[in-house]
This record gives C-alpha cells, sequence and structure tokens, in this order.
C-alpha cells in the first residue's frame, strides 16, 4: 500500500473579511475563517482600515499599519 504525503504551508495568499470572520487562504490550498470577535482591533477597525494589510515574513504574519496589529499566520492555526 502506498502512502500519500501531503505537504502543507503556514504561508497565506489572502485574506479576507465578512461581518462576523476573518478569512485566510493558505498557499497550500486551505482555508481558515475565525471569529473577528477574537481579534478586538480587528472588530473595532473600519472597513478600509481592515483592507490596509500587507503579508510579512513571505505570508507567515499579516500587518495592519492602521491599526498597529501583526498576526502569525501558525497561531491561527
Amino acid at each position: 500500500m502506498s502512502s500519500l504525503t501531503v505537504s502543507k504551508s503556514n504561508n497565506a495568499v489572502d485574506i479576507w473579511f465578512d461581518d462576523l470572520k476573518m478569512f485566510v487562504r493558505l498557499d497550500d490550498g486551505r482555508e481558515i475563517g475565525l471569529p473577528i470577535d477574537w481579534f478586538p482591533r480587528l472588530r473595532d477597525a473600519t472597513d478600509s482600515q481592515r483592507k490596509n494589510w500587507r503579508f510579512i515574513g513571505g505570508g507567515q504574519g499579516i500587518h495592519w499599519e492602521d491599526i498597529d496589529e501583526d498576526i502569525l499566520v501558525e497561531a491561527l492555526l
């Protein structure tokens, strides 16, 4: 019997929000959704502030300059 090797990554490639959650797409195709209430600065930010993000460390983290928030993708998993 052959074994299947699954390659998982902790690097983000996209981020988006709805009214209740933050969604993160990883470069291995996984998508995770987390309650926005877990991140008070993001919860209280305006839509414009939430959309003003950039990746740090090649997708290992996400930074929001306007609200001085940094999140490591590995911490979300």
